[in-house]
């Protein structure tokens, strides 16, 4: 039995069924990222003055994932016109660009999200706070530190760590850290106008660390929100990848039995992109410029 309106329009909406069921699903989607944005914009409204981080974001990477998936939104487009103008191979090119883009957005974000869990805040019992890395050995081989906290220093019985320690402007101009002593003030400079941009590491005693986190959701309010709503919004991303992929590899069999509703399909696939691809321009500025 033909299921009707599945490529006609309805009569009463002047939509197909699929797109008037993508456009109200899309209406929740708008309110559930709309809570998350007013969500963010109370708590930073109300964070302590100093509190809020504030450039600790890699703007370059957040650049280049906002092109890949600005990209992605003009091959998803192209893939729906070459349908309607019955060119498959053409569509099927564009399809995989847009597939490939999302995986890469992904692929990104997974490296973006991993050099956080290794990038830690030190808050010493003297009031100072740095950020940097904190290095050991395993084996005789060094490492980045993953994912330690004041409770891996005591469960650990770690007397002391071996802190690689940034050298952000903040520093210098003293908009997020207290500002550092003479000596260190000059350090930070002298190494940070050098070529290589490597610190060396500082020793610093456990029994001196009042708190000790790496950029995880724990961190601090900004990383709670910051991490709901990327890996929210990465979930969209990899199940809309998911349903395209299952276009282009069942798309040629649709194609022979019905190209319309393949069209209609692709069309309503290409919606759901375009406001995964919007939802990720608000995230860009609010996460990492502003």
């Amino acid at each position: 039995m033909d299921i009707p309106f599945t490529t006609k329009a309805r009569p009463d909406t002047g939509l197909y069924n699929a797109k008037l069921g993508i456009w109200l699903f899309l209406a929740s989607e708008v309110m559930l990222f709309g809570a998350f944005f007013s969500a963010y914009i109370l708590l930073r409204v109300g964070a302590d003055p100093g509190a809020w981080a504030h450039g600790l974001m890699n703007v370059p990477i957040g650049t280049f994932n906002t092109f890949v998936l600005i990209l992605s939104s003009v091959t998803v487009v192209m893939a729906w016109a070459a349908l309607k103008a019955h060119n498959y191979s053409l569509y099927r090119n564009c399809m995989v660009i847009t597939i490939a883009c999302a995986l890469g957005f992904l692929v990104v974000k997974s490296f973006e999200y991993a050099e956080k869990f290794r990038h830690y805040e030190v808050w010493m019992k003297d009031g100072r706070r740095m950020t940097g890395h904190i290095d050991y050995e395993d084996g005789g081989v060094k490492k980045h530190a993953y994912l330690w906290s004041t409770k891996t220093l005591s469960k650990k019985k770690i007397e002391s760590i071996a802190f690689t320690p940034d050298a952000p402007n903040e520093w210098a101009t003293g908009q997020y850290y207290p500002p550092l002593t003479k000596e260190q003030l000059e350090h930070v400079k002298k190494h940070a106008d050098s070529d290589t941009h490597h610190h060396e590491p500082i020793a610093i005693k456990s029994a001196d660390i009042q708190r000790l986190s790496a950029f995880v959701p724990a961190h601090s309010t900004f990383f709670a929100i910051y991490f709901t709503m990327t890996a929210l919004h990465g979930l969209h991303v990899l199940g809309g990848a998911i349903v395209l992929s299952f276009f282009l590899f069942r798309g040629h069999k649709m194609w022979k039995a019905d190209p319309d509703r393949l069209t209609n399909r692709i069309e309503v696939g290409g919606l759901f992109w375009h406001f995964v691809d919007l939802v990720w321009i608000f995230l860009f500025p609010v996460m990492y410029i502003l």
